[in-house]
């Protein structure tokens, strides 16, 4: 099964209705339309326990009978601690946990560096520091693992839940609607092109389900 990764801003007052102007029923309308689509693409999802927009898409997802919900979590670190994620770990949608697996990253650096390469595909929802901080983790260690940077081998050994490139060639896919300028900087997509990594703009759930299925059906 398709494994997505999702990476999203935790702030949705802030980033959604401050930021990009999109009104708490468009926003909650457009996840209510995602969650549908990825219900019904034969796909589960991975996400860091967290508030904000991954959080509300999982549990919606849930809600129309969506498939596993995996938690990411650096249940391993001793700096920052993960106490403040407990609320998030322990969601129940319907009167059931949200989460079917949880999945030990680590320290919080570990995670910052994996979560975007533990899915066969990440779902892009939107630009902050900690999410463009995953993506370009993801992006980066996504060349390495393909071996395009001379003198470093053994890159795809990071951690055994890895999944990027390893059943489908790893796919970013981009939701636009959630970006201000629709799209990413110029220099991150000529990095992506320059190192052959799969992106793509998504504008609608009928198109996000669409892309779905033709990568599902490259698992075989």
């Amino acid at each position: 099964m398709l494994r997505v990764s999702l990476i999203g801003p935790g702030d949705i007052e802030f980033h959604y209705h401050n930021l990009l102007g999109i009104s708490q029923d468009k926003f909650y309308s457009i996840l209510e339309k995602l969650a549908k689509s990825l219900s019904k693409s034969d796909v589960e999802l991975e996400l860091l326990p967290d508030r904000g927009v991954s959080l509300e898409l999982a549990k919606k997802f849930k809600e129309n009978k969506g498939g596993r919900v995996v938690a990411s979590i650096p249940k391993s670190d001793t700096g920052y601690g993960i106490a403040h994620l407990t609320p998030y770990i322990n969601t129940e949608v319907r009167g059931k946990k949200l989460f079917d697996e949880e999945i030990d990253t680590g320290d919080w650096g570990q995670q910052n560096r994996l979560k975007g390469l533990l899915g066969d595909v990440t779902l892009f929802l939107g630009i902050t520091f900690a999410t463009e901080l995953e993506m370009n983790y993801a992006l980066y260690l996504t060349r390495l693992m393909k071996g395009t940077k001379k003198g470093v081998e053994n890159a795809q050994y990071l951690h055994p839940e890895v999944r990027a490139g390893k059943n489908i060639p790893y796919t970013f896919l981009i939701y636009s609607p959630f970006l201000k300028a629709r799209k990413l900087p110029f220099e991150t997509e000529a990095y992506m092109k320059k190192y052959g990594i799969n992106f793509e703009y998504i504008k609608n759930s009928r198109q996000l389900r669409q892309k779905l299925s033709e990568l599902n059906s490259l698992l075989g």
